[in-house]
């Protein structure tokens, strides 16, 4: 069960170090304060270190890169690694762009990343170009489906065993996986795809959840994934006729703020493989 790494967030209050995209930026901040935990933004070089020493979590995005706050994720990724802080980074849009393949490649190669979070294609792109993972077959197909999902899985937990991340790849089936378990999880609805900054606030959040349960990993960033999934299952049961995208968006945030523990354990759909 699940619902106890949700309530140790709430217990907790992690502060969580975000540098990420302009896009997203308050709607992670909100998610955060929704799920319990504190957010601070900081991708100045000059300030990132001393943000960062004070959080326990640290949350990379790459999604709006330019040359100031790439020198901020190196430098704060640094800090938090000689601290034993944890480390999460998404690789948004990674495969796109010659800079943002390349930042992401580099980030992996020098600063040590508890969870990496991102799509299929984007997990695709850091296993065939980072160096520390040379030799993980990305021989999987561009959608987690139910017959592509042996594969998928396999490919999870070997990327896992050779980077010493915990890999979350987030689509229509999100798989959740260490070296050794993946969690192959159901939750979510198709309309959340037509809102910026799901998988942002996903990441904002799942780092808190790993700050708050520091020794289980995978089932904390489970946790994670299943709460964002079942949040958008009840925001999308409270919408109104005339209700867009931006007040789903809202409701989401909503459905976390009133979540606890018990209500994910009900809603939480997955299975471990």
């Amino acid at each position: 069960m699940l619902g106890k790494y949700f309530d140790n967030v709430r217990k907790n209050v992690p502060l969580v170090h975000n540098i990420t995209n302009y896009v997203t930026v308050n709607d992670v901040a909100n998610v955060l304060l929704a799920c319990g935990g504190s957010p601070i933004m900081s991708d100045e070089p000059e300030d990132v270190e001393d943000i960062t020493t004070i959080c326990g979590g640290l949350n990379i995005n790459i999604g709006t890169l330019n040359k100031s706050s790439i020198e901020g994720m190196y430098r704060a990724g640094r800090r938090a690694n000689e601290l034993g802080h944890v480390v999460l980074l998404d690789p948004v849009g990674a495969g796109a762009s010659a800079l943002r393949t390349n930042t992401a490649v580099g980030l992996m190669d020098k600063i040590r990343f508890n969870v990496i979070r991102g799509n299929i294609s984007e997990i695709k792109t850091l296993a065939l170009g980072s160096g520390t993972t040379k030799g993980v077959d990305a021989d999987v197909a561009d959608a987690v489906t139910e017959e592509s999902l042996d594969s998928a899985v396999k490919f999870a937990k070997d990327l896992a065993s050779k980077t010493g991340s915990v890999i979350a790849i987030t689509g229509a089936i999100d798989l959740v996986a260490d070296a050794d378990r993946c969690y192959v999880i159901r939750n979510g609805r198709p309309e959340m795809g037509r809102i910026t900054g799901t998988g942002c606030q996903l990441s904002g959040m799942m780092t808190a959840f790993l700050v708050a349960n520091p020794d289980k990993p995978l089932d904390a960033a489970a946790a994670a994934v299943c709460t964002m999934g079942l949040a958008g299952e009840i925001g999308w049961s409270r919408m109104q006729e005339g209700d867009g995208n931006s007040t789903y968006r809202n409701r989401i945030i909503d459905a976390i703020f009133n979540m606890d523990g018990e209500t994910l354990d009900k809603g939480a759909k997955y299975e471990v493989r």
